[in-house]
């Protein structure tokens, strides 16, 4: 048979909101196909977030990961950065003839991947910045659209530094027009839940690691120079203990708050996914409930596809 017969799949890729168990089903799957994990995950890349990014790493075993505690709390990783981390780590795995397996919940970051933004490097530009000084907010949206048209995050709309920063990366792509970039040709599959359900997960997780020591994680970063306002960036569990300790909440009200934040977070994780959706993405969605991962192996099977020298194919 023919290589033109032949399609493969060079991408497997796991995603779903918070708590909905990504993490060991992207490892299950990579156990049985010989994968390696790439997390798509903008916390995760940092070291001592852990329990508050819920790291999982316990659960990996001996399947390599990616892009995970590669960086000091505190530093800067961007869309750029991760898309080329992710590139690199594809590279390298389907070099080692293993099967890349990019798996998390950072909507942005797989939609990078998996729509191929056409990112360049943009470093800070002081020249740029200071004609920038002088405008307004909506000055710099008018700006920044006129750059760009079509944004991908429209946080960036929203607060004054990312305004400056988008408007920068802008200017950057216009000069320099990017790369093309490596043909992945994904599968993609989805975890969910019901809405009900996923709410007592993040509940009972955000407990568990409470108990395990989430408070004196982000104590930790603190000391180590994190100061409050990039903790507070980081969002979520950072945000809500921070504000706790630095006694602008009680425990009680900030387990609620923090609960409902990050409930209301796993929807606008599943918002963005229904938007990849409308974008040309086929998501194949599971049942968390309901053997994923086996789901997963048992679709892939009925659609034909095979390992074969650590490549994932489908003969025709």
């Amino acid at each position: 048979m023919s290589m033109a017969e032949q399609t493969e799949c060079g991408l497997l890729v796991v995603l779903g909101a918070t708590a909905t168990g990504k993490t060991r089903v992207g490892v299950k799957l990579a156990r049985v196909l010989g994968g390696e994990i790439i997390s798509a995950d903008s916390r995760q890349v940092f070291r001592g977030m852990d329990l508050g990014t819920g790291k999982d790493l316990e659960e990996y075993g001996d399947i390599p990961y990616h892009l995970i505690d590669i960086l000091d709390a505190g530093a800067e990783f961007s869309v750029f950065d991760f898309q080329q981390g992710c590139f690199d780590c594809w590279q390298q795995i389907r070099n080692r003839g293993c099967l890349p397996i990019l798996v998390g919940g950072t909507g942005l970051y797989l939609d990078s991947i998996l729509r191929g933004y056409r990112l360049v490097p943009a470093p800070e530009d002081p020249q740029l910045r200071r004609r920038l000084a002088p405008l307004d907010d909506e000055e710099l949206r008018r700006c920044l659209l006129k750059l760009k048209p079509n944004q991908h995050n429209t946080t960036d709309l929203q607060d004054r530094d990312r305004l400056i920063r988008a408007i920068e990366i802008a200017e950057a792509e216009k000069a320099s027009p990017p790369e093309p970039l490596p043909d992945l040709a994904p599968l993609v599959f989805g975890l969910r839940w019901p809405r009900e359900e996923l709410r007592r997960r993040i509940r009972r997780r955000l407990l568990q690691r409470l108990d395990a020591g989430m408070i004196e994680e982000v104590e930790t970063l603190y000391r180590r120079g994190v100061d409050w306002p990039r903790l507070d960036a980081y969002g979520l569990e950072y945000r809500y203990i921070a504000r706790f300790l630095r006694g602008e909440l009680n425990r009680n009200d900030m387990v609620q708050q923090l609960a409902s934040a990050i409930g209301q977070f796993a929807k606008r994780q599943e918002t963005f996914f229904r938007r990849m959706e409308r974008n040309g993405i086929a998501i194949h969605w599971v049942d968390g409930a309901e053997a994923p991962a086996e789901r997963i192996l048992a679709q892939l099977e009925e659609g034909g596809w095979r390992m074969e020298s650590g490549r994932l194919v489908r003969r025709a």
